[in-house]
Order: structure tokens, then sequence, then C-alpha cells
């Protein structure tokens, strides 16, 4: 995992006068494509998480590859922006570790702090990545048809942090909402069970239901396609979860 990080940037939004919330809101969406792309290319993951705070899922990208994106950044932007990488057993683990090795480089804050980039200690750690593709059931039904935007836009929120809540402090797991009604969620191995515990307990704290396909690989993108092809699955039969392994073994048995 790497977390993204804007370097100083809470005082250049102010200095010499507050700027524009809208022109602000530009940048980190711009921004937030380019490192998209970024990793993207390398069949990774990015989060916007707070936008000035990005998260990548990251693997096989090198550090002179992340040079080429901080020069990038610093070419087109008004801002220059740090990175740290974490390689740990599961997803926070890794996040904890990226940031340990920003925070320990100076304050987000510190103008002295500039463009850094530093990894942890690699692992011999082999494992596939797995991706759970969340999704409300009847979001249209339920919400965009039935309630006003706001009120919808709150509702599905709120399932959303319960979602990022019990993944992140039971199972060790970054979800990012992806737009829609839906999240994707970067896990260490999870049973097809433990992911069937996860929608009914956010099931039971909000009232609304997910149905989630899950998917494992070597990268964020082929455990991502996975996973989005058992979500259809899921769409298609009612099933509330489903593994893409047992897509393919029934279509390998019709």
């Amino acid at each position: 995992m790497s977390v993204v990080q804007l370097d100083e940037y809470g005082p250049w939004t102010v200095e010499p006068a507050p700027r524009r919330e809208t022109d602000l809101q530009a940048l980190q969406a711009r921004l937030y494509a380019d490192f998209a792309d970024f990793v993207g290319r390398s069949d990774g993951y990015a989060f916007f998480n707070r936008f000035d705070n990005m998260l990548g899922v990251t693997n096989n990208i090198d550090a002179e590859e992340y040079e080429r994106f901080q020069e990038r950044v610093r070419n087109r932007y008004p801002v220059t922006v740090s990175v740290g990488i974490g390689e740990r057993e599961t997803p926070v683990e890794a996040v904890e570790a990226a940031s340990t090795q920003l925070q320990a480089a100076g304050s987000a804050q510190d103008p002295e702090r500039r463009e850094v980039l530093r990894a942890s200690e690699t692992t011999d750690s082999t494992g596939d990545i797995t991706v759970g593709h969340f999704d409300i059931v009847d979001v249209t039904g339920s919400f965009t048809d039935n309630e006003h935007a706001a009120a919808a836009g709150l509702a599905i929120q709120q399932a959303m942090v319960a979602l990022r809540q019990r993944l992140l402090s039971e199972y060790d797991s970054i979800a990012q909402f992806v737009g829609g009604d839906n999240m994707i969620a970067v896990c260490p191995s999870l049973s097809e069970d433990t992911f069937g515990d996860i929608v009914d307990h956010v099931y039971d704290q909000t009232g609304v239901e997910y149905q989630v396909g899950i998917g494992s690989g070597p990268t964020a993108h082929a455990a991502g396609g996975q996973a989005k092809q058992a979500l259809e699955h899921c769409r298609e039969t009612g099933t509330r979860v489903h593994e893409a392994m047992a897509v393919h073994q029934r279509a390998t048995d019709d």
C-alpha cells in the first residue's frame, strides 16, 4: 500500500489569501485522476481517501516510477507530494507502515518536507490480494426513486461508514466509496461466510442490505475484475455473497 500526501497543503490553501473552494476541489479531482491513471498502468487501485491524503494498492511499482509521478505532479500543479510505501501481511498493517514512513520524515505541514519518498522494509509475502466489491441491493427502489437526493445520500453514506468501520476494526481491511452505491474493499484472505457476516452486521446496524462479489489475484486489478464478475452473479441470481472462483467452476461444469 502507498500513502500519497500533499506537502504543506493546508497553509498553501490560505496563503497569501484563502483560495476559492471550487478551485481547490478541481485541483484535488485532477490530481486524484492523475494518481488513478498512474497506479492503473501497473494494475493497482487508487482510493481518494481525503484527497489531500490518497491511498494506493500499488504492488510492483518501483521507486523510480514513484519519482516520475512526483515529477509529474511538480510540473503540472502548484503543490508537491510525498509518498510512503508499506508492505505487510494485511492492508491496514501496510497503510500503518506507509504512514509511519511519512510521519518519520516530518509533519505534513512542515515547509522543509518536500517530495519525500520512503518505503518500509520488504517481506517475503507472495500471497494474492483479495477484493470485495460491495453494492446496495435495489438502491434505486429503496432510495433513488423514493427519497430526495440529500436524504438518499445521507442514508447511503451512513451504511458505508458502518461497512468501512467493520472491515477496518475486525478484518484489517481498507474500504473506499467508489461512486453511486459501490464500495471496494482490499482485504486479507477472508471466507465467503466472513463476508456474509459483514453484510449481516451492516444490515443489523443500518437496515441497508449489501451484496458483495469476492475476487483474488496477484494484483488489485486482477482481483477486482474477479470481484466484479462475482458481483454480477449476485445481481443476476439474488445471491448476497459470491466468490468469483465459484462462477468459473459453474461455467466449467456447464
